[in-house]
């Protein structure tokens, strides 16, 4: 696949998901449509892609149902999917089949795979979070670090295959979980100050994401990237590309605009290599 360019391709589809977060206006849109689901610790995302992989639906609910890479809600998990399968096909005016998902690395596929079937699809591709960012972007020599809500993925591409892929139970749960304790306040509204208030909490916070700066400098031990890209919700607390940049010198860090959902349409657009 061609390396996708950040600014002209990349950013107006992130943009435009943002722009249709629980838009239940009716749409009609022609050719063959995708569906990736993403089944995050802080909240579950759908979006559908258009045949130019250009979203024209996306579904967001905050949620607390899985945790560390495991659905330990499985019914609230699969409640919550079929209720934005239902919102997604009353907008499109069309049935939706299957779905694209994904896991955490080192967690099993089977539990994502489990909850998109009982909510009634049939799962098309299942692909690890940082394997389906690094497959978008079209990388050739570089990592993708994708910070979820309970873990912080890293995979190593080389000439376009992912050489290497770990996982560590660090992300942005655990950065609510600091905000919380500092401002002696609900992890729920810790939550919400996280989203809303980015520059008044990041001092409080940023000693986690050099946590995370050093879990991903073991991990890239003895492999050889010129870039880094960074994914996932938490990544858009202001300071976060500063910090890898000044932890990581020799690398280019690169920061979508909406990088809460490029892993979502990572996996919506994911195709396996010879697929369609």
């Amino acid at each position: 696949m061609p390396r996708r360019d950040f600014q002209h391709w990349l950013a107006p589809r992130l943009d435009q998901a943002a722009a249709l977060i629980n838009d239940a206006n009716p749409v009609r849109v022609g050719g063959p449509l995708r569906l990736g689901i993403d089944l995050g610790t802080s909240d579950i995302v759908s979006m559908v892609l258009d045949a130019d992989d250009n979203p024209v639906a996306v579904c967001l609910d905050w949620a607390d149902v899985v945790r560390d890479g495991i659905v330990w809600d499985y019914f609230g998990a699969v409640t919550i999917v079929r209720n934005q399968l239902e919102r997604l096909q009353a907008r499109l005016g069309q049935s939706l089949e299957s779905a694209n998902t994904s896991f955490p690395p080192g967690t099993n596929p089977r539990i994502s795979v489990n909850v998109i079937e009982a909510a009634g699809l049939r799962v098309a591709q299942v692909i690890d979070e940082p394997s389906a960012v690094a497959s978008l972007l079209g990388i050739e020599r570089a990592a993708v670090v994708d910070i979820g809500g309970g873990t912080t993925g890293i995979a190593v591409v080389r000439d376009g295959q992912i050489v290497y892929s770990g996982d560590e139970p660090t992300g942005g749960h655990h950065v609510s979980l600091t905000l919380a304790g500092n401002r002696r306040i609900p992890l729920e509204e810790a939550e919400i100050l996280k989203r809303h208030d980015g520059d008044g909490v990041w001092p409080v916070v940023q000693p986690v994401f050099e946590k995370m700066c050093d879990i991903v400098r073991q991990h890239l031990a003895g492999h050889q990237v010129d870039e880094l890209y960074l994914s996932g919700g938490s990544c858009a607390l202001p300071g976060v590309r500063e910090l890898f940049a000044s932890e990581f010198p020799g690398l280019t860090v690169h920061l979508p605009s909406q990088p809460l959902f490029l892993t979502p349409l990572s996996i919506a657009a994911y195709r396996e290599i010879g697929g369609h």
